[in-house]
């Protein structure tokens, strides 16, 4: 199979973002990386004048030896002044390679805590924004943000700014002295470090930036592949589908590999070419070469070409970091760029003062919604939801059943008009009271890395056993718990391993102990099986009395006998009422309820040929 690696929108063939865009959208860029490395900038300072002057005691050593083979060459030899010399250069290497340590040392303790700061940070950060938002990214995603890119910031922080200065003080000192000695032979040593700045700006040129950004892409989807793969592997496998979940995956991996050949193969050119010209080798040619030039035209003193020899070669080492770290920097600048986006995503707005006990009557009042503008979800949304009624949403596929009930718990904030639990917007509770007042459960579950108790009393900590057991009866799961290694105390994914009915009624289990007066319900029993379905209907029928009760029906035949039925299409509410009298109004949930028993008919006709 061969997968296709795209480019960029921006890199598209003649879609290329003008000069303009790409000149603003590289500001953007830098404008994220100073305000994420903003907190760390001063300390970073101080590391880089520590740096400077490091860079600084790595020549000198090298001036002081010049000095001292001078010296050597002179008749009579002053062996003091070169025992001097040689020690003043074993000195001056010493404090260089201290404060090198120093620095570094210092750099990555900066780093170890901006991590732990950062990670704080973004974890809070998650606390804060929408539901919803977890709704529209995988795990992986969440995970590139909280592991990936925050260790991606590892190179902008503990080494770019200190490469970048030692790439530049050790150049500027070398030149400067040479330019003393013999300013011809220093613009000739000047040619291979030219060479080198044209052949390393190739690699930070646009399409670098293009293929790293191709790259990028299928690394996260890789990563998110993976955690999908891994995750639903038992069910796919107990199906029969596992070539069919290994395909995703092996599709992300193949592009993965296909993006990195793009990016790398460039750039791995560019850069021997790079290296080359900066080898001690070639820069020694090109100074020898020159000096003989020079020398035979009477320019130069032979003994001018010793300097040039002994601390000319060095300059091509310091620039080698640069080269190296180019693909770091870029993925850090891009990682910066995720993150900074990610911290500006707009927070719900949570209120402090919590008010008294809610009673539950919800009332959506010209409530409209839209995930992008200009899409509308939800229009002019008008109802009423009261204290021990069941209310069901119907409708066809995408007509906003999931999107209106996932506003009242605010997974989503309303984007005109207001949701009221007794006559307050929902938009004044705090988030604990809000949870307190407003229970759900939906058909993707979500469990902790903890014991079935501790995912239980998520809902109610102060719950006790008998509380507990009460709401597992009532959801079915009671014994199914009781027949783990562990019983309550089994580790889920450890010894406690539950099919998808079994961890929906834990999650229903887990609704009931909150003991909400608003519950929101997506198909509850959608994945229990039959012989509990009729059970778990009872349990639910019990236990909400008094409760205002919101469920999402896809299978007509298990919301007969509810108080209301509402009917939505293309975002609108165009029915309500109960069972009998849509069926007899002859629209739309009649027609659903025909395509219901057509559905109903078809699979009992497969049940009996089994």
């Amino acid at each position: 199979m061969t997968v296709q690696v795209a480019p960029p929108p921006g890199a598209e063939s003649g879609n290329r973002l003008p000069k303009a865009a790409a000149k603003a959208q590289k500001q953007q860029e830098a404008l994220a990386r100073k305000e994420i490395l903003a907190p760390v900038s001063g300390m970073l300072t101080v590391a880089s004048l520590i740096v400077a002057l490091a860079s600084v005691c790595s020549v000198v050593p090298f001036l002081l030896i010049v000095a001292a083979c001078r010296e050597l060459l002179n008749s009579p030899v002053d062996t003091d002044r070169v025992w001097w010399l040689f020690g003043a250069a074993v000195i001056v290497l010493v404090v260089r390679a201290l404060l090198q340590v120093v620095a570094l040392s210092w750099s990555h303790a900066v780093d170890a805590g901006y991590q732990l700061t950062l990670r704080r940070l973004l974890a809070a950060k998650l606390t804060r924004v929408p539901l919803g938002w977890f709704g529209e990214r995988s795990s992986g995603e969440v995970k590139g943000y909280l592991r990936d890119d925050v260790d991606a910031l590892h190179f902008l922080v503990a080494h770019a700014r200190l490469d970048f200065i030692g790439a530049l003080v050790v150049p500027l000192v070398t030149l400067g002295y040479l330019f003393t000695v013999d300013w011809r032979l220093t613009l000739v040593l000047m040619i291979p470090l030219i060479a080198y700045m044209i052949l390393f700006s190739k690699i930070m040129d646009r399409d670098g930036r293009d293929r790293l950004a191709v790259y990028t892409r299928w690394e996260r989807r890789l990563s998110a592949a993976t955690v999908e793969f891994v995750d639903g592997i038992q069910v796919v496998r107990a199906f029969g589908q596992a070539g069919k979940a290994h395909r995703e995956f092996q599709d992300a991996v193949e592009g993965q590999v296909q993006a990195a050949h793009r990016m790398k193969t460039p750039i791995i050119r560019v850069q021997a070419a790079s290296d080359i010209v900066v080898m001690p080798v070639f820069v020694m040619l090109v100074v020898v070469l020159g000096g003989l030039a020079g020398v035979g035209l009477g320019w130069v003193d032979p003994l001018d070409l010793l300097p040039f020899l002994l601390v000319g070669l060095g300059i091509g080492s310091s620039l080698l970091g640069l080269g190296y770290g180019s693909q770091a920097l870029r993925a850090g600048g891009a990682a910066a760029l995720r993150l900074h986006e990610l911290l500006q995503t707009p927070e719900l707005e949570i209120a402090e003062t919590p008010a008294g006990a809610q009673t539950g009557i919800v009332r959506f009042e010209g409530v409209e919604f839209a995930y992008r503008t200009g899409h509308d979800v939800l229009r002019g949304i008008d109802l009423e939801l009261t204290p021990g009624t069941i209310t069901a949403l119907v409708g066809p596929s995408g007509s906003g059943k999931s999107t209106l009930a996932k506003l009242l718990p605010r997974f989503y904030d309303v984007g005109a008009g207001r949701i009221t639990i007794d006559g307050r917007d929902i938009r004044e509770f705090t988030s604990e009271e809000l949870y307190r007042t407003v229970g759900f459960v939906f058909q993707d579950v979500r469990l902790i890395r903890g014991t079935v108790r501790e995912n239980l009393l998520l809902a109610r900590p102060d719950a006790d056993t008998e509380a507990i057991e009460r709401a597992t009866r009532a959801a079915q799961i009671h014994d199914r718990i009781l027949a783990l290694p562990r019983g309550y105390d089994s580790e889920i994914g450890v010894d406690a391993t539950l099919s998808g009915g079994e961890a929906q009624r834990l999650s229903i289990a887990r609704a009931l102990l909150a003991d909400t007066p608003v519950l929101v319900l997506d198909e509850a029993t959608a994945f229990a099986d039959p012989e509990s379905e009729a059970a778990v209907q009872d349990a639910l029928a019990a236990l909400i009395a008094g409760r205002t009760v919101l469920v999402i029906a896809h299978r007509l035949h298990t919301i007969t006998g509810v108080d209301r039925i509402l009917v939505l299409d293309n975002g609108t509410l165009v029915e309500q009422g109960t069972h009998a009298e849509l069926r007899a109004a002859g629209g739309l949930y009649q027609r659903l309820w025909e395509i219901n028993e057509a559905a109903l008919g078809a699979l009992a006709l497969v049940e009996e040929t089994r």
